[in-house]
């Protein structure tokens, strides 16, 4: 019987290719597929906003969080199974840059495009909604809540909130590279992004969606308070999580041990 997912071994060679493809996409599909994955991320964040806008006032807030988080998830489902290009998930090309497959200068160049244009969807799906007439007088307050929450946290706790936020993020796009049918991809994704927002961690691409929006919603925070507030340590933490800690530990165990067991056999 055929298996229905990859070993983890398996993962990590399908994913050094991945890498390779993501690296040498072409500029414009690059941007493109990036501001359409900012606007997936900023619906799934609308989602969560609207589903927990007065849930935290009635019942517990752990509860009222496990109902928003259920629901944010379908961003990432949408990038991964449409197809886009999220920030967050590329940072996973690192694993094709340590198997030196790419050069580091790709990973750069394609994490800086695919932030530019996550940051345009975001940002331009946030300034819609905020005109839509969807939020209304408990909507608003809690986008304005939760993107004056996301300023008041100092540095170092963004950062934290970030790695593992990050490391929750390319597990998910790890896992679902080892299904071989949608369900499991979806599976597969669903379960460390609701994680990573019923935690609290901190989600760069998310927050391009969630403090515009609070902005435009009457928050009393400037651009440049949310970039030194919040983008900025919240990016930082999520490129250490997802494109150093989790590519560096599993290339190591799944494919640099693979290979010197391989030589050590054939000797």
């Amino acid at each position: 019987m055929e298996n229905l997912f990859l070993s983890p071994g398996e993962i990590a060679q399908s994913w050094i290719g991945i890498g390779k493809k993501k690296a040498n996409l072409a500029f414009m599909k690059t941007l493109l597929l990036a501001i359409i994955a900012g606007m997936f991320i900023g619906l799934g964040a609308h989602a969560d906003i609207i589903a927990v806008q007065t849930l935290g006032e009635t019942v517990d807030v752990g509860f009222a969080k496990l109902i928003g988080a259920s629901v944010f998830p379908v961003g990432i489902i949408l990038v991964v199974i449409a197809g886009a290009e999220l920030f967050t998930g590329n940072c996973l090309i690192a694993l094709s840059v340590i198997n030196r497959d790419e050069k580091i200068i790709k990973l750069v160049k394609n994490l800086i495009v695919v932030f530019i244009g996550n940051f345009i969807g975001a940002v331009a799906l946030a300034y819609l909604l905020s005109n839509s007439g969807l939020y209304g007088p408990d909507a608003a307050a809690k986008a304005v809540a939760i993107a004056e929450g996301k300023i008041a946290l100092t540095p170092a706790e963004a950062v934290i909130r970030a790695i593992f936020c990050n490391v929750l993020v390319v597990m998910a796009v790890w896992m679902q590279a080892g299904a071989k049918d949608i369900s499991g991809k979806i599976l597969a994704m669903w379960f460390p992004v609701m994680l990573f927002v019923l935690s609290g961690f901190e989600h760069s691409i998310a927050n391009l969606f969630f403090i515009p929006l609070g902005i435009f919603l009457g928050a009393d925070i400037s651009w440049l308070q949310m970039w030194i507030a919040n983008i900025l340590p919240v990016t930082i933490g999520n490129i250490i999580g997802g494109a150093i800690l989790m590519p560096a530990v599993y290339w190591y165990v799944y494919v640099y041990e693979s290979k010197k067991a391989k030589r050590k056999f054939a000797a």
